[in-house]
């Protein structure tokens, strides 16, 4: 089937897909961590704690990079 495909079109379905998937991925981390946590994340957020803020960073920037390079490798 990728045959059929122009590369062009099947890179920007691979962009889509994973950028869906990476989006969906972040949003299940935050709640599964939210769960984790003994405190709202965001009450914490609206008060101005910036350690809370700074630790959700973290956890998108860790599944983006992970998603990321999940979806590049497999562009080979």
């Amino acid at each position: 089937m990728t045959d059929s495909l122009d590369p062009i079109l099947l890179n920007f379905i691979y962009v889509i897909f994973g950028g869906a998937l990476t989006i969906f991925f972040m949003w299940f981390g935050c709640k599964v961590f939210s769960h984790i946590v003994n405190f709202s994340i965001p009450d914490e957020l609206k008060r101005g704690n910036i350690a809370v803020g700074i630790m959700i960073m973290g956890i998108f920037i860790g599944i983006g990079t992970a998603l990321g390079l999940v979806i590049g490798l497999g562009l080979n």
